[in-house]
C-alpha cells in the first residue's frame, strides 16, 4: 500500500478528530463501529448514512450504541445481507439433499417391487401352480403393494412440505435482493440499482438500436432547506420527490436517488420528445406540490428541481451518458434552476447558457 501524502495524512487526522469529538458530543461510545460510522460521516464517504446520521440525531438527541450498530450493519457492513443470503441457500441445498434421499428411497422400493413381479409372474408361468403356491403369491403382492404405496404417500407429502420451504426461503432471497438494490429512506432505487439498471439499458440499446434516454434532477436550495427547517423536513422533501416520480413514470421505468439530493430516471424505449414530456411532467408535479411542517401545519413554501435530459448516442457508455445528463442538469442550475435543458444544444452553447 503506497504511503499517504502530508496533505491526505492530515486530513485523514482531522477527519479522525472530529469523528472523535461528534462521538462525545452525541454520546456514541468509542467503539471501532462508532468510530467508523462518525469517520464515514466527517468524510462525507456514504451520502445515505449522512442522511441516516441527521435524522438520527435530529430526532433523539444522540446516537446511542443500538443506533451505531444499525447504522453499520445497514450502511457499512455487507455481511449482513451476505449471511441472509448464505442462509436462505444452504436451506435449499439442505432441502434437494432431503428431497433426493427420499426419491432414493423410492426408487430402491420401486425397484424391489419390480424384481417381486418378476419373480410372482415366472412362478405364475410354471407349468404347474397348486392353488396354496398361487394364494401364497397374492398375498405377498398384497403386502409388497402397500409399501410401495405407503411410500409413495410418504414422499408426496415430503415434497409438498419442501415445496413450501423453498418458495419461503425463495422469498427471504428475494427480499433479500430487493433491500440490497432499494434506497431505504425513499422506498426507490439506490445507487448500486441505478449503476446496474444504467449498464443493461445502455448495453440493451447499443445492441437493439432502441432509443435510451437519461433523465437526472436536482433538489434546488436543498442544503439552505435543511438548514432552515431541519434534517427530517428535508427527509420529507426527498420522500415528496421520490413519490412525485413514482406517479409520473410508467412501470417500466427505473427511478433512483444515486446522491444526497440527485436522482435518475432511466427510459428506455423512449425518444427525446417523450423524455422531454416525463421530465417536464416530474418538474411541473413536484413544484406543484405545497409542502407542510407535519408538527405545526406551517406551509414551508413549494419546491423546485433542476433537470438534464441526455439521449443515447451511439458509442456511447453508461458513464457518459450520465456525464451528458449531470451536465444538462448543472446547466440548469446556472441558468436559474427550476427548468428541463437536453443535449440537444452543442457543449459550447450550454457552457454560454450557464
Amino acid at each position: 500500500m503506497p504511503d499517504l501524502s502530508s496533505a491526505e495524512l492530515d486530513r485523514s487526522l482531522l477527519f479522525g478528530q472530529r469523528a472523535m469529538e461528534l462521538m462525545k458530543a452525541y454520546r456514541s461510545s468509542a467503539t471501532p463501529r462508532s468510530y467508523a460510522v462518525w469517520y464515514t460521516y466527517v468524510a462525507g464517504l456514504n451520502p445515505q448514512l449522512i442522511d441516516a446520521v441527521k435524522r438520527i440525531t435530529a430526532e433523539h438527541g444522540v446516537l446511542a450504541d443500538t443506533h451505531v450498530d444499525q447504522l453499520f450493519e445497514t450502511y457499512l457492513d455487507g455481511r449482513r445481507l451476505a449471511t441472509e443470503t448464505e442462509r436462505a441457500s444452504t436451506g435449499v441445498l439442505a432441502e434437494i439433499e432431503q428431497i433426493m434421499e427420499m426419491l432414493d428411497t423410492a426408487l430402491g422400493s420401486t425397484a424391489r417391487y419390480g424384481a417381486s413381479l418378476q419373480a410372482f409372474s415366472q412362478d405364475l408361468a410354471a407349468p404347474v401352480v397348486n392353488r396354496a403356491r398361487v394364494r401364497e403369491i397374492v398375498s405377498s403382492l398384497v403386502v409388497t403393494t402397500r409399501d410401495v404405496a405407503a411410500n409413495n404417500r410418504t414422499l408426496e407429502a415430503r415434497m409438498r412440505e419442501s415445496r413450501n420451504e423453498i418458495e419461503s426461503l425463495r422469498e427471504t432471497l428475494e427480499a433479500v435482493r430487493v433491500e440490497s438494490l432499494t434506497d431505504p429512506l425513499t422506498g426507490i432505487g439506490n445507487r448500486k440499482h441505478f449503476e446496474e439498471m444504467l449498464h443493461k439499458a445502455v448495453d440493451h440499446a447499443a445492441v437493439q438500436g432502441q432509443p435510451l434516454c437519461l433523465v437526472v434532477l436536482d433538489i434546488d436550495h436543498f442544503k439552505r432547506f435543511n438548514d432552515l427547517y431541519g434534517h427530517l423536513t428535508g427527509d420529507q422533501v426527498l420522500r415528496l420527490v421520490a413519490m412525485t416520480m413514482r406517479e409520473c413514470v410508467e412501470p417500466r421505468t427505473t427511478i433512483a436517488r444515486f446522491g444526497g439530493e440527485e436522482f435518475g430516471i432511466i427510459l428506455p424505449g423512449s425518444d427525446r420528445r417523450e423524455a422531454q414530456e416525463v421530465a417536464e411532467k416530474v418538474r411541473t408535479s413536484v413544484m406543484g406540490r405545497e409542502l407542510v411542517k407535519r408538527s405545526t401545519g406551517e406551509s414551508l413554501g413549494r419546491i423546485t428541481i433542476s433537470v438534464g435530459l441526455a439521449v443515447f448516442r451511439r458509442g456511447d457508455t453508461a458513464v457518459s451518458l450520465l456525464e451528458r445528463a449531470d451536465h444538462c442538469m448543472f446547466t440548469a442550475k446556472r441558468a436559474g434552476r427550476n427548468q428541463v435543458i437536453d443535449d440537444s444544444l452543442p457543449v459550447e452553447t450550454m457552457h454560454d447558457v450557464a
